[in-house]
């Protein structure tokens, strides 16, 4: 009898351990992507969560069994599977995290070659399949399992975004939340011109100071507080695999990533002149305007890596973003990093001799935004018919390019599913308008709520 497999998602593989993940599972998705790709080479590393090392082993097995040879990179970050993949030309790549989930949980994150992505609709469910079925032939031949280190070359490679010699010294509060982040971070430190503040460093799946995740508001206050005791420049805070940077400014405001989406647009057209930039559509004023003033395109794309990562190899784009701080950089093999982000400001602030609150705080103000509002639906078919119904008609334009968006000529607001959660999300923005902005999303959330 097949066992279904409720770790697979539609982008990736997260489970809570043992009941929906663990090394048998690991074994069986190593044997099972063998067969789907074929490959001869894969790079596997694993984060710093205390079930990762030994779910990397599982599955290294499950590849080696299928005659698949594994280099081994170690502990990580999930870029630095997607750097390893293309940097090595190997033909595929898994790193084994959970990223921000609960610590009882974990999961893999796969590629194919040129660190292109495994999703549900690119081989994700036949991998899915595979594995549920556990009906794998043997091999005249096992794989070998080599160790290589390539953390240099990828700090070099990070480098290579940015001009040193123009950077400026800063005092920068770096939070790794006890992920993976710390590492990179050390290395870099003797590369640039920076102090940095370390805070919650070193690695630690026990998480003693929650869950790394920075969009949760009660992680925030040790960065804003470690900013204020130091009188520091800037806050950077990771996740637990550091696939995504979150920034704090001179004051300790936090940014939203929609308005690091516009600068980082902003770096690249500078050096790009008439390059495309994909963006998703749950916010999207600012960085039209700032696309389009600096004489880019701007590209609307649905909301997820797989899709961004997919229309930007499809539009030759330099960079896509997403407000939930997910950047894309062409550069990087058309992957998400979370290192590259806050290199690329720093530069920005060295270059225009700005504070990170004076390089966003206008385009805050012209466009004020609610910041992502999740709640939980029991009907969200329903729920969507009733919002289009009450504000389609007297709309300038409605689109479902990603759930609904609909735009007025002072505000407009994008509701969608989430991919991964049972809920439902709620962005909206205004022109200029922050009264508007405030009076209309609470309007919407006492529909959806009710």
């Amino acid at each position: 009898m097949t066992q279904e497999l409720t770790c697979f998602t539609a982008y990736d593989i997260r489970g809570r351990i043992p009941d929906q993940l663990d090394e048998g599972i690991a074994y069986r998705i190593g044997r099972a992507y063998a067969e789907f790709l074929t490959p001869n080479e894969v790079v596997v590393g694993f984060d710093i969560r205390l079930t990762s090392q030994d779910l990397c082993n599982a599955l290294s097995r499950g590849l080696t069994d299928s005659g698949v040879n594994v280099i081994a990179i170690g502990q990580c970050g999930t870029e630095e599977v997607y750097f390893g993949t293309s940097h090595l030309n190997a033909d595929g790549g898994i790193i084994v995290t959970a990223s921000h989930n609960p610590k009882d949980y974990n999961g893999m994150k796969l590629v194919r070659e040129n660190s292109k992505p495994i999703s549900g609709d690119s081989g994700l469910n036949t991998i899915k399949q595979l594995a549920e079925k556990n009906e794998f032939e043997g091999t005249l031949k096992k794989g070998e399992v080599s160790a290589r280190c390539i953390r240099a070359a990828y700090v070099d490679h990070l480098l290579s975004f940015i001009n040193t010699e123009t950077i400026k010294p800063m005092k920068i509060i770096c939070n790794a939340g006890n992920g993976a982040a710390g590492p990179t971070i050390d290395l870099l430190e003797s590369r640039l011109p920076f102090e940095f503040i370390k805070i919650q460093h070193n690695a630690d799946g026990n998480f003693p100071n929650g869950v790394p995740n920075p969009l949760i508001e009660e992680n925030r206050s040790s960065t804003i507080e470690a900013i204020s005791d130091h009188n520091a420049d800037l806050g950077i805070a990771w996740d637990g695999d550091f696939d995504r940077c979150f920034f704090f400014d001179e004051q300790g405001r936090f940014i939203e990533g929609y308005y690091i989406v516009g600068l980082l647009a902003q770096s690249f057209l500078e050096t790009h002149p008439g390059a495309k930039v994909i963006h998703d559509p749950r916010l999207t004023w600012n960085t039209i305007e700032i696309v389009e003033k600096m004489g880019g395109n701007a590209i609307c794309c649905k909301t997820g890596h797989a899709f961004i990562k997919e229309r930007m190899r499809i539009e030759d784009a330099v960079y896509g973003g997403e407000m939930s701080a997910h950047h894309y950089f062409k550069e990087f093999f058309y992957c998400d990093s979370g290192m590259v982000p806050w290199l690329l400001v720093t530069e920005l602030m060295s270059i225009q001799d700005k504070t990170l609150g004076e390089l966003v705080s206008a385009c805050m103000a012209s466009h004020p935004a609610s910041g992502e509002i999740n709640s939980k639906i029991k009907d969200p078919l329903a729920l969507f018919q009733a919002i289009e119904e009450r504000y389609g008609k007297d709309a300038e334009s409605v689109d479902y390019i990603d759930g609904l968006s609909v735009n007025f000529s002072e505000w407009r607001f994008n509701l969608r599913m989430s991919n991964t959660e049972p809920v439902v999300r709620l962005n909206v923005e205004s022109k200029g308008n922050q009264l508007l902005m405030e009076e209309k999303t609470k309007e919407l959330l006492s529909l959806i709520r009710a």
